[in-house]
């Protein structure tokens, strides 16, 4: 199946960038080549970025705070897995506490290594990582395979707290969800959400299937609209009825 997220609130559009722009940081540098770790580091330059902005810490201890909150009760329920409750519950509180211990912005550090700067504030020229651009770049860039993989994992620990942070609250809105098998008839589907607070919503679809949906949210309604992709690339509205999956 292939699985198409899409964000219902900025907060989730934010942390989904975040987790995709980890895992490519992530696993770039577990790679042995000098492009693969120019590329995890273009990608730590990208979370630099994003993480800069000055309401992300608040927002990931909200929904952690809110998940707990949501936790708390199922203490004495029987029919949960106690020691599965107390460990989310102890993740958690931990990764709440590291958030915590974050001065000003997560990324500042990298910001304030001038090297870096130099590098990254070239990285947004197109092809201006040439050995002639930073010949200091290009000497790292041809430092053994473990001094750079070790340079890049300092820098990428540097951004752990919200690393760890992300990874749990999408882990829980991903567990945390209603799932539905609806046919869009001749391409169309839409989806009142009555009232819900949803914040991700997933469509799963066969491979086999020749079209993608195009996703529109509004407060209330959630429109989706399944298009075909000729051998052009131009969509065109599927006019067959199509089956999926849809995760609220």
């Amino acid at each position: 199946m292939i699985a198409y997220e899409y964000p219902l609130n900025e907060r989730v559009r934010t942390w989904l960038r975040i987790e995709d722009l980890f895992a490519k940081a992530s696993e770039f540098m577990l790679r042995l080549e000098r492009r693969d770790h120019h590329a995890s580091l273009q990608a730590i330059f990208e979370l630099v970025e994003v993480t800069a902005r000055p309401d992300l810490k608040s927002e990931l201890l909200q929904e952690i705070e809110r998940q707990r909150v949501g936790f708390e009760p199922l203490r004495n329920n029987p029919a949960v897995d106690g020691k599965a409750l107390e460990a989310v519950l102890a993740q958690m509180q931990t990764i709440r506490e590291s958030l915590l211990a974050v001065s000003g912005k997560p990324c500042q550090s990298l910001r304030d290594n001038e090297w870096l700067a130099t590098i990254r504030n070239r990285s947004f020229i197109p092809g201006a990582s040439c050995s002639f651009d930073i010949p200091s770049y290009h000497y790292w860039l041809n430092l053994s395979v473990a001094e750079r993989a070790t340079d890049l994992a300092g820098w990428l620990a540097v951004l752990d707290p919200i690393r760890e942070a992300v990874l749990l609250v999408m882990r829980l809105l991903r567990e945390g969800r209603q799932r539905f098998t609806p046919l869009a008839e001749q391409g169309v589907f839409q989806i009142n959400l009555g009232g819900r607070a949803s914040m991700l919503l997933t469509v799963r679809m066969r491979p086999d299937l020749p079209c993608v949906p195009e996703i529109s949210a509004g407060k209330h309604v959630i429109n989706l609209r399944f298009v075909t992709i000729d051998k052009q690339h131009r969509p065109r509205l599927c006019e067959q009825d199509v089956p999926f999956e849809l995760i609220l």
